[in-house]
This record gives structure tokens, sequence and C-alpha cells, in this order.
């Protein structure tokens, strides 16, 4: 299974900012099958933006990967939930 181009992040745990390292990336809302359609962000030279379907407000952190996020658990990673079914 080739990895996705573009990272995914949930809100799963309602915090009120996910802090991550991209600044192009896909909001889904909640974990699957609770999520809403996926939504594509760019930043742009931006430190922040806001889904516009779900309202979670993400801002980048220079000091992380891209990819990753803080929290850590609101990456979400499809092959992970495939292992566990």
């Amino acid at each position: 299974m080739a990895d996705k181009a573009v990272p995914h992040f949930h809100n799963e745990p309602g915090v009120a900012v996910i802090h991550v390292g991209s600044r192009e990336f896909m909001c889904i809302g909640a974990l699957p099958p609770f999520d809403h359609p996926h939504v594509f962000i760019d930043m742009g030279t931006d430190d922040e933006a806001i889904c516009g379907y779900c309202s979670t407000l993400f801002r980048h952190r220079a000091g992380l990967k891209p990819g990753a996020a803080d929290p850590a658990a609101c990456v979400w990673d499809d092959r992970t939930r495939a292992a566990a079914e």
C-alpha cells in the first residue's frame, strides 16, 4: 500500500487547537465512520487555518515533522485502523 502524500488529521479528542507539522493536509473531523467529507487545507504562508466543515483550528508548528501533530492522537492512519479490524 502506498503512503498517503497528504497527511490526514482528525479532532476526535475535541481539542481547541491541533498543532501540525504540515501546511497542506486533510481534515477528516472525527474518526471513521463518523468522519466528515475529507477537506483539503492549504495554509500557504499562514500559520493557522480553520476547517470550513468542522471548525477545527490547526496551527503550524515548525518543530513538528511533516505529518505529525500535537496531540499525536489526532493523526489518522487508515493502515492502523485496518490492522485492528
